[in-house]
């Protein structure tokens, strides 16, 4: 067997400058939330559920009503308001970030 061919250092500096352009770092584009579709308006049958079932929640906050009713941040806000104006829930906590609210059972 025929000992290798030795290369210069030249020949060899340009292979080592050239084998690493090729193999770049592949960034990877993340992960994309899936956007949901709440509703901006009330239909009739979601209507029927904030006034059959929200007031029979422990916990109601515009988080919890957004996620279980599908409806937008605003909207559950207003359908709060509401509740609480017809005497539905109570208030546990009213601060500007987030109201906390209960149902309202008889003393």
């Amino acid at each position: 067997m025929a000992p290798k061919e030795q290369k210069s250092k030249e020949a060899k500096a340009l292979a080592a400058a050239n084998s690493s352009k090729g193999k770049r770092k592949k960034w990877s584009k993340g992960k994309m939330k899936e956007k949901v579709n709440n509703a901006v308006l009330f239909d009739k049958a979601v209507y029927e559920k904030l006034l059959n079932e929200v007031p029979k929640y422990k916990m109601i906050s515009p988080s919890v009503l957004a996620d279980r009713l599908r409806i937008g941040g605003s909207l559950a806000r207003a359908a709060i308001r509401e509740l609480s104006n017809k005497g539905l829930i109570k208030p546990i906590v009213q601060h500007h970030g987030q109201m906390v609210y209960t149902r309202a059972t008889a003393a």
